[in-house]
């Protein structure tokens, strides 16, 4: 059993971890939402009542709860933060009217890649993904192509510490095989998720190093594999090389 840390407020958790349960559901009744929580109808209609007073979470036509818009507010100040985003947002823009499809910009953080913006593409079929997703690094084309070019000593403390587990048919789970594949990313300057995380999709994605040279950011473009065949991947190519380069040059790099 975990002991809890002296400074835990229970209510406190379980209120965060109430709106967590609304934002992965869309909507919940207070019993759904109890039997989730595992706690009794009474707590959890207390949890919900004091998020919808924060202004947090709302009834909807349904009868059930869901969260506001007030969430993405708070998001999108996190957001604003990366000065990243400013910079990327004018080659995403470019990215998108030349190719169509959803432009990502991520940061490698705790051994996961985090979505800090996007673009959507304007198909039907198309990654669905939004601002604050996360993702395995060892299977995206964001996480390769940073960890290709991570120093040594924090490519080898991942290398021994994530699990590469396999998402799909073609996910890269030998220790050799993906030390090539990284080998072949630093000879190239970009990397390819060639379905390697879900069934039917496709990315190209390039690093953005930082004024250190740290691979600190990734660009990539994403799409049904349909669309992004590799004759496709092969045109985009030394638009996502000049991308990554230019924003590498803006960051100090």
């Amino acid at each position: 059993m975990t002991k809890k840390k002296y400074y835990n407020i229970a209510s406190l958790e379980k209120g965060v971890r109430m709106l967590e349960l609304l934002a992965a559901h869309g909507e919940l009744s207070v019993s759904e939402a109890a039997r989730l929580m595992d706690t009794n109808r009474a707590g959890s209609h207390r949890f919900i009542s004091t998020l919808k007073d924060l202004g947090y979470v709302e009834k909807n036509s349904s009868n059930k709860y869901q969260p506001t818009l007030k969430i993405m507010a708070l998001a999108q100040k996190v957001a604003d933060r990366f000065e990243i985003r400013r910079m990327a947002k004018p080659h995403m823009h470019r990215l998108s009217i030349l190719y169509k499809e959803t432009i990502n910009l991520g940061l490698f953080k705790n051994q996961e890649i985090i979505h800090i913006d996007k673009i959507d593409s304007l198909e039907v079929l198309r990654m669905d993904s939004a601002l604050g997703d996360k993702a395995p690094a060892y299977c995206t084309g964001l996480g390769k192509s940073i960890l290709a070019f991570l120093p040594d000593h924090e490519l080898d403390h991942y290398l021994n510490t994530v699990d590469r587990r396999p998402l799909a048919p073609n996910t890269i789970t030998d220790k050799d095989e993906f030390l090539q594949e990284l080998s072949r990313i630093r000879q190239n300057g970009f990397a390819i998720d060639d379905e390697e995380m879900t069934i039917g999709l496709r990315c190209i994605a390039a690093p953005i190093f930082d004024h250190n040279h740290y691979p600190a950011y990734a660009v990539s473009i994403s799409g049904p594999a349909m669309r992004l065949t590799h004759r496709a991947l092969e045109e985009i190519k030394p638009q996502i090389l000049k991308v990554s380069e230019d924003l590498s040059h803006k960051m100090g790099s």
